[in-house]
Formats: C-alpha cells, sequence, structure tokens
C-alpha cells in the first residue's frame, strides 16, 4: 500500500490516502481510496475507485495540403462491438507512448509501422485525458504533412503484436462525410479531423 500526499487545486482539497495496484497484465489495475471537499462544504465520506493505469498514448494525423488528403488506418477494435455492427474501425495512426517523453519519436516509430509511411514535418494539436473517470491515459495528438502522391497503401502492423492493419488514403471531404455520418467515431480521429477542418487556412504558417 502507497500514501499519497494531499493536493489543494483551485482551493478545492483533495486528499488520497492510499492505492493498491489489484491487476497487472496487459492493462494495469489500480484501486483509489480518496476524500475530497464538497462543494457545499464539508468532506466526503472515503471513495473507492478502480482505474485503468494503462499509460499516455499518440495518435497523429496524416495529411497533404497539397491534395487535400488524409491518410487512416482500419484495425479491429473488439470494445466496439458492445455499440457497433463492426468492429473495423477507420482511425488515426497511434499507439501507447510506454513511458518516452519523446513523443515525437513515439509518433514516427508508430507510422512506421502501422501504415509505412515517413513522416515529414509534425505539428502538435492538442492533448485530452480520454476517459478521466476511470483512466489515467491521456492521447497527444499531432498533425503530419506528407506527400501521398506516390503513397502504395497495403497492409501493415506487427505480426508479434496480433496487427492485422490496412492503410487508406482519403480526400479531405471524404473524410468529413464519414465523420459527419458516424461512421468514424472514436475520439481521436473525430478531435483531430475537427482540429483540422477548423485550423486548415493556417497550416501554411504551421506546417
Amino acid at each position: 500500500m502507497k500514501e499519497i500526499s494531499q493536493y489543494n487545486r483551485n482551493h478545492v482539497a483533495f486528499k488520497s490516502s492510499s492505492h493498491d495496484v489489484l491487476y497487472d497484465g496487459f492493462f494495469k489495475i489500480e484501486e483509489y481510496v480518496f476524500e475530497h471537499a464538497l462543494f457545499d462544504g464539508g468532506v466526503s465520506e472515503p471513495i473507492r475507485r478502480e482505474i485503468l493505469e494503462r499509460g499516455h498514448a499518440v495518435a497523429v494525423l496524416p495529411y497533404d495540403p497539397n491534395r487535400d488528403e488524409v491518410l487512416l488506418i482500419e484495425q479491429i477494435r473488439i470494445g466496439a462491438l458492445a455499440t457497433r455492427e463492426s468492429p473495423w474501425l477507420l482511425e488515426c495512426i497511434a499507439g501507447m507512448a510506454e513511458g518516452s517523453t519523446d513523443l515525437e519519436a513515439v509518433v514516427r516509430k508508430e507510422a512506421e509501422e502501422e501504415a509505412g509511411l515517413t513522416l515529414n514535418k509534425l505539428h502538435y494539436m492538442r492533448s485530452y485525458l480520454s476517459s478521466p473517470g476511470g483512466s489515467t491515459e491521456r492521447l497527444y495528438l499531432y498533425l503530419a504533412q506528407v506527400d501521398l502522391q506516390e503513397y502504395q497503401g497495403g497492409t501493415f502492423g506487427l505480426e508479434s503484436e496480433g496487427e492485422d492493419i490496412k492503410a487508406h488514403v482519403l480526400s479531405f471531404d471524404d473524410a468529413m462525410a464519414r465523420l459527419e455520418s458516424e461512421e468514424i467515431d472514436n475520439a481521436a480521429t473525430v478531435i483531430s479531423l475537427q482540429w483540422l477542418a477548423l485550423n486548415k487556412s493556417k497550416l501554411a504558417t504551421m506546417l
């Protein structure tokens, strides 16, 4: 059992008394016991929460500004079966940082592994907490300037990780139509495409 210090953010007290590792496999699950200040005054009763500790991740949206095209990958995501007819999703290239602080290096490695793509300029878009009620994971999103004119596509991924990944080049308009129809419905890709839509006119000064 590990003792945690007391925190204070924006004058709202938070005290985490302990946390234990409940499971440590492909993912890690930790149990936190904590108390926090109530908005109407006083302190909450001790609360127990299980948190998925999977580390942080990166995602990148390759974009060819000359052809107005993006590259997305398609792979099976078994968790999607609960709410979709098909578990094959169109996504940004993504991967776990695995403790690395050189996030751009992780982005470049994942692009090679998942799409056979060598990235040129990278632009940091933003980061977000994927599901802070149950996970510590933060995703860091990048836009990559690429030349897709000679890109051949194909099937990629690491056999050792059970990856079977197909790369797709889509026009920006096609990608946005798939976003509008909710065919594209995973958070990193939704946010990345929306960011691109909002910032296309300014890319020349960013990349």
